[in-house]
């Protein structure tokens, strides 16, 4: 066997399939890079996607539409629906209506929620100090507003300033 000849088998011997297997090698090598690549970015757009979805729900929380309200005085009191609307609207409260109730024998200042949304009703009690259980539901869709504040006898006890 000449020198040439004997070179050639050597060289086949270590690389049997020649290109083919090279061609190969060269495809796995460029599938797994894609597939890193993928998981990185992937990973990467999770933890993007988790810290803005936390600083979404705050804008949410500040950019919250203002609870819609009126003002109705149940106790006869002349001026007191006016002290509620000016606290209240300093508290962030859209009061779009104030007047008279249809009586002024109202002994407890009452909610009523218009729309099925109760929290905005528990909202309101919570900044005035009236009692959960002085929030009744009344749901009406002919009121373009979310809750009716009737101010009873008790004003005094609420908070207002």
């Amino acid at each position: 066997m000449n020198s040439k000849s004997q070179s050639q088998k050597e060289s086949t011997d270590n690389f049997p399939a020649g290109k083919t297997s090279n061609a190969f090698l060269n495809f796995t090598i460029l599938l797994l890079s894609v597939v890193i690549i993928f998981l990185t970015y992937s990973i990467i757009t999770k933890v993007d996607y988790f810290s803005s979805n936390n600083n979404d729900e705050e804008n949410i929380r500040e950019n919250k539409k203002p609870v819609q309200l009126e003002v109705l005085n149940g106790c006869g009191v002349s001026g007191v629906a006016d002290n509620f609307t000016d606290y209240l609207r300093t508290a962030n409260f859209d009061v779009v209506n104030i007047g008279n109730y249809r009586s002024f024998n109202v002994d407890y200042s009452l909610l009523i929620d218009r729309t099925g949304k109760i929290e905005n009703a528990f909202e309101i009690a919570s900044a005035l100090g009236i009692k959960k259980n002085n929030i009744i539901e009344q749901i009406n869709k002919e009121y373009f507003l979310d809750v009716t504040l009737v101010i009873g006898k008790d004003y005094k006890r609420l908070n207002n300033n």
